[in-house]
């Protein structure tokens, strides 16, 4: 199956697309190019090969939760450099000033 310079043209006014001539001449090309490819690949024999939804097996691969303490407040401020008793301080982002 052949891509013509009008299925290119289609193709691109469907994706609002506007190309050049040049363009359209070298996207026909490799088009014909990849559909070549693809045409290798369908005389693979593959009546052995089991469909797969994933190229690699794996179970649950989660960790387990597990409670742990956070660090005090005053730890976690202690290196800030902008912060009053409880918050560290930040620029303002939205907005004005």
């Amino acid at each position: 199956m052949a891509v013509t310079k009008n299925d290119v043209k289609h193709i691109a006014e469907l994706a609002r697309l506007e190309l050049i001539e040049s363009e359209l001449e070298d996207y026909t090309f490799q088009l014909n190019k990849i559909l070549e490819y693809v045409e290798k690949l369908n005389e693979l024999d593959t009546k052995d090969v089991q469909p797969l939804s994933h190229p690699i097996e794996g179970a649950n691969i989660f960790r387990d939760d597990v409670i742990k303490p956070s660090i005090e407040r005053e730890e976690a401020l202690e290196n800030a450099p902008s912060k009053n008793e409880e918050f560290f301080k930040v620029p303002k982002v939205i907005g004005g000033e």
